[in-house]
């Protein structure tokens, strides 16, 4: 129990730091419009970096997998809303899987 507790407690304070340091040093507005569109992306990328491999093994079978994220991408690029582009996918998948295999 009491390496759970400080366990957590050194998993809280390694999340706070990243997002406390920039506030300590940086005290006026980033005038680098690059530094600033860079900052904006950086959870977005995140984000896709986590999610991508979960894509790609999610169904067993890469196939699928690839073709239901296709169409995921193709309905996004078509600026479909987030209902139909992740039904869109499961649809898909769903057919794939039910036809081949």
């Amino acid at each position: 129990m009491q390496k759970t507790i400080i366990a957590v407690i050194l998993m809280a304070a390694v999340t706070y730091i990243p997002r406390v340091l920039p506030m300590i040093f940086v005290k006026e507005r980033l005038k680098s419009r690059f530094l600033r569109s860079f900052l904006y992306y950086v959870p977005f990328a995140a984000l896709g970096a986590m999610t991508f491999p979960a894509i790609l093994y999610s169904t067993g079978d890469m196939a699928s997998a690839v073709i239901g994220m296709a169409v995921a991408l193709i309905l996004a690029l078509f600026e479909r809303g987030l209902l139909e582009v992740a039904v869109g996918s499961i649809v898909t998948v769903y057919l794939i899987q039910l036809f081949v295999h």
